[in-house]
């Protein structure tokens, strides 16, 4: 499947004009801190329906080839599905704005969005504290 031709929702349709050169990454970026992203969550719930045992939720973070912590969203929970197959425990997540994401999580990590997929992108922890910085000025 051709992931830039099943484009679901505007984060999608951003990302597929961003990587086909139609939208200046600027403008992107810009945007970005308004769109909405998916972040997988550890489900705690031990089994018990609605329960969850602890209070602070545990996003899927995992460490770049250099060592650097890269936080995991996704454009969607659809879309977050097939890679959340090789992580056990992440059957749940979080449907927030990246502002919100970022004004959570703070900065000094990288941020991958919808990894493994044609409308996927990878933020450097550069960019996340940037992004991180102008989220907290909103």
């Amino acid at each position: 499947m051709n992931d830039t031709q099943d484009t679901r929702n505007e984060l999608e349709r951003r990302l597929a004009a961003l990587h086909s050169g139609d939208v200046p990454a600027d403008n992107f970026m810009q945007d970005l801190l308004g769109a909405q992203v998916f972040m997988p969550v550890k489900d705690d719930s031990r089994g018990i329906a609605n329960f969850q045992a602890s209070q602070r939720a545990e996003p899927l973070s995992l460490t770049a080839e250099d060592g650097t912590d890269v936080l995991i969203l996704f454009s969607s929970p659809e879309r977050a599905k097939p890679f959340l197959d090789q992580f056990s425990g992440y059957g749940g997540g979080i449907l927030e704005d990246l502002r919100w994401v970022l004004q959570k999580m703070g900065g000094g990590f990288g941020i991958s969005i919808n990894p493994e997929s044609e409308l996927g992108l990878d933020l450097a922890p550069d960019m996340v504290t940037q992004l991180a910085r102008l989220a907290a000025v909103d």
